[in-house]
């Protein structure tokens, strides 16, 4: 039996969403329900699929298919496509599995052709309709079909209003209508140097196979891309019968949801046009009604929207987005789909729809896509504020939230300014690890440079603090302490403000808002809390990063980075001293003053956690990130060390590596440098005793050992840890409930994984290192030609953001299957950048995973993202 490839309307029903895509599924399930829905079929995505691999050829045996499905729509309709005394018109639209607004093409009025237009004029009474009709017709099918520029056609119209003297496109004569067509078959004669088609079926297929293109257009693999859905995929195409919103004053087009998608009121809430077409709504040509007018000028159709609503929402079980069309009064469906919402919104339906009876606190939580949380988590613009402001550039949106402050070229001059209380956006051509201290206390970090995952970018993020990187039309100019922006200078000490949830830039300071976990929001946190069964931790290495952490749900600290503590201008002047000292003793009186700060802020970070668990990991980073750079650094750390600067630039250029993220980092320190273990335990165990006897408050600090690759590094460093532990804990009468693991980052730490759980009291991936290992890839340069691997479907997401199931995944569920084998109940987390990425949360539900560890700002994404990932996988 030959495959099927085209279904009627009448033949589908919303189950087949993956075979019709979402908008043809929803079109045979309203048609299911009686409700008013010109009819069609559907190509299916299995046909797009098929397309793609046949060259971008329209196979004979899907056309024959579509002949066949348009012969039975002529039948029901009892319309026929190309017949002027009484035309079948139609509208060909995409429609993929997942809704993708905007991002793919249509094609409407299709099946005019000159006989067509002026039978349609006769037979409709309405000539000025029926040339309005052809000259939209005309224009749409020379952009999606043959990709033309529409400069040439918007030129037209435009003239032919001035000559007119009108404003509107509605208010053009018949006669004016008419001569406009023939401007356009003109433009598309010179252009494509044919006459334009005259043939509807050729009309048909041209459509069909600029639609299935449009899946693969710049936009389409960009909302891909930022949105997790796979290219092989492919989408839909639906052709339906053309009801038309054109055909005078009693007709009309518009756009509506059930309830209101900015606050989540329970009100019908939409625009509409009367004498107009589906696009004129959204293309701002003509400004629309409200739905509250259209209540009042035609209250029978809107009491049937009402009816329709109601219907639809009490079979989809969510708010819904429709399309409607007017024709002489009769009210028509042209599409159904789940409303797209602000995150306040969707908060306030779901938890009105459990209140409703409508459904359960299960369906709530899936209405909600955890992403959409991130906008209620960071600082804010006051949204009245805003709209007195308009951006002056934009860059990237690479952390959400906003900041608003005056510039700050320097970290010197961002902690200078934070004396004074004064809030300051740190403003860099490229940030480096040491503008860390900086970084932390702006308000945001502007960019001229730098991707989605440079440092700008990833450390903002994990900090909570907005981001806008890459903004092109920025030149920092650091000796007139000034910035440049589209030709506008602002000097050091004005101010300026950045939406990182948006990437515009703007030239004045803008008022923000706190985000806090209360009302509605707190009630869907706590309802995924009663399903979650993957914990959700923090990325903390300060104080305050806990606290907000806790504040947001975090039930621990999953990744306390112990050399994010010495960026600090005084401390990393002493791990300087530590890493270039040549003797002993100078080693010893380093690791003394490191010794202090751990100390300081182990306790605080202890207290803040009130008995939750906190995965310590011993420093990791290449030393290169912590070598003088400046001849001024040298000579201030000589001149500190008792060295010459030529000795001791001497030393560091011997410490300098090729390639330092594969060098002397991780657990290799602590083999060379056993001291320094030695000092980082001292500093955990000494601080957890301090708060158990101070404070009565219990300590589990979990001491974690980066980068091993061989059971025996973690042996050789884990001997030092609880040789040193029993000395303190001796000493002090006081048992610390302390644990030693390991981070699983180096393939062959995987592949050994039976061998090193004997060792280990837990796992925690380390996903970022483990992903760019096991790929081969550079996180800091991936972004040159990743984008290329998307574009050719090489990968289908970023995975720096998604775990690599199929590799990095496989490594990680062989980890957690050998350890189990040994110990049931082994302990293993994710603290990788991946750890806040619902996609990756699902995955770690399904191989088993502890909790995850993200940063703070990410908790409640997360926390939602394991509840789905619970119900989903039963």
């Amino acid at each position: 039996m030959a495959k099927k490839y085209v279904y009627l309307f009448k033949e589908g029903n919303a189950n087949m969403r993956n075979l019709l895509g979402g908008k043809g599924a929803n079109l045979a399930q309203m048609t299911s329900l009686g409700m008013p829905v010109p009819q069609g079929f559907v190509v299916t995505t299995e046909a797009c699929t098929r397309y793609y691999k046949d060259n971008e050829t329209l196979a004979g045996d899907i056309r024959l298919q579509i002949l066949k499905a348009l012969s039975k729509t002529e039948k029901i309709t009892g319309q026929t496509l190309g017949d002027p005394k009484n035309p079948l018109l139609l509208s060909v639209r995409s429609g993929a599995r997942a809704s993708m607004p905007g991002m793919m093409d249509s094609v409407l009025n299709l099946g005019i052709n000159d006989e067509v237009a002026e039978g349609l004029a006769q037979i409709s009474g309405n000539k000025k309709f029926a040339y309005d009709s052809y000259r939209r017709f005309i224009q749409m099918f020379s952009n999606v079909v043959k990709s033309a520029d529409m400069s040439l056609f918007e030129e037209a119209l435009h003239n032919a209003k001035k000559n007119a003297k009108v404003e509107k496109d509605m208010d053009l004569s018949e006669q004016q209508l008419f001569d406009l067509v023939k401007e356009y078959k003109a433009i598309y004669k010179k252009l494509f140097k044919q006459d334009f088609p005259q043939q509807p079926i050729e009309q048909l297929f041209e459509a069909v196979n600029a639609v299935f293109r449009s899946w693969n257009n710049e936009r389409a693999i960009f909302y891909r891309k930022i949105n997790n859905i796979p290219a092989e995929w492919g989408t839909a195409v639906n052709v339906q019968q053309m009801v038309f919103g054109n055909k005078g004053e009693t007709s009309g087009t518009g756009v509506a949801f059930s309830r209101n998608p900015v606050n989540g009121t329970n009100e019908i809430f939409g625009e509409y046009l009367m004498n107009a077409q589906g696009e004129d709504v959204v293309s701002g040509v003509r400004t629309p009604s409200s739905m509250k007018e259209l209540e009042q000028e035609n209250p029978s159709v809107y009491a049937q929207l009402v009816k329709i609503f109601k219907k639809l929402e009490n079979y989809y079980k969510d708010m819904q987005d429709i399309e409607f069309t007017i024709e002489n009064g009769k009210l028509y469906m042209l599409q159904c789909r789940n409303g797209k919402r602000t995150a306040p919104a969707a908060l306030k339906i779901a938890i009105d729809m459990v209140n409703e009876g409508l459904i359960s606190k299960k369906e709530a939580l899936l209405q909600i896509d955890p992403k959409t949380l991130d906008g209620l988590l960071h600082p804010t613009f006051n949204s009245n504020e805003l709209k007195k402001h308009k951006p002056i550039a934009t860059g990237l949106a690479a952390s959400p939230g906003a900041g608003s402050g005056v510039i700050a070229l320097t970290k010197d001059k961002v902690l200078e300014l934070k004396k004074k209380n004064i809030k300051s956006i740190l403003v860099r051509s490229e940030t480096s690890p040491e503008d860390i201290e900086g970084m932390s206390a702006s308000e945001g970090v502007l960019t001229a440079t730098g991707g989605m995952t440079s440092h700008a970018a990833v450390v903002a993020r994990g900090m909570g603090i907005c981001c806008v990187a890459g903004c092109s039309a920025l030149t920092v100019d650091a000796k007139n302490k000034c910035i440049k922006i589209n030709g506008k200078t602002i000097k050091e000490g004005e101010e300026i403000a950045i939406d990182g949830t948006t990437g515009n830039v703007y030239a004045e300071g803008i008022v923000t808002e706190e985000a806090k976990i209360t009302g509605d929001f707190a009630t869907i946190m706590a309802w995924a809390e009663e399903y979650a069964k993957v914990g959700v931790r923090a990325n903390a290495d300060t104080e305050r990063d806990v606290k907000r952490a806790i504040e947001l749900g975090a039930t621990g600290v999953g990744l306390c980075r112990t050399e994010h503590m010495f960026f600090e201008d005084t401390r990393i002047k002493s791990i300087r001293e530590m890493i270039l000292s040549t003797n002993e003793d100078e080693r010893a009186k380093a690791i003394k003053k490191l010794l202090g700060y751990q100390k300081t802020d182990f306790t605080a970070i202890f207290k803040a956690l009130q008995g939750r668990p906190c995965t310590i990991r011993f420093i990791d980073p290449p030393l290169h990130e912590f070598l003088p750079h400046t001849k001024k650094e040298i000579e201030e750390l000589a001149k500190d060390m008792g060295k010459s600067y030529e000795e001791l630039n001497k030393i560091a250029e011997g410490l300098k590596e090729f390639n330092p993220m594969m060098g002397f980092r991780g657990c290799r320190l602590s083999i060379v440098m056993p001291e320094l273990a030695k000092m980082q335990t001292t500093a955990v165990i000494e601080s957890a005793i301090e708060v158990i006897k101070k404070h009565n408050i219990e300590v589990h600090p979990e001491i974690m050992v980066p980068l091993v690759g061989d059971v025996k590094e973690l042996v050789y460093v884990k001997n030092i840890i609880n040789e040193t532990a029993k000395e303190i804990m001796a000493k002090e009468g006081v048992d610390v409930a302390y644990a030693v693991g390991t981070m699983i980052e180096v393939p062959r730490a995987a592949i050994t994984a039976d061998k090193i759980a004997k060792e280990a009291d837990f796992f925690s991936f380390g996903t970022n290192d483990l992903t760019q290992m096991t790929f081969g890839f550079s996180r800091d340069d991936a972004g040159k030609f990743l984008g290329e691997y998307y574009s050719k479907h090489i990968l289908p997401s970023d995975p720096f953001v998604s775990i690599d199931e199929e590799g990095v995944g496989y490594l990680m569920q062989k980890s957690i299957n050998s350890a189990r084998q040994l110990k049931k109940n082994f302990k293993c987390g994710i603290c990788g950048e991946q750890g806040g990425d619902p996609q990756s949360v699902n995955f770690a539900h399904k191989i088993g995973i502890t909790y995850v560890s993200c940063s703070p700002y990410r908790v409640p994404i997360a926390k939602l993202a394991a509840a789905h990932a619970a119900i989903k996988n039963k």
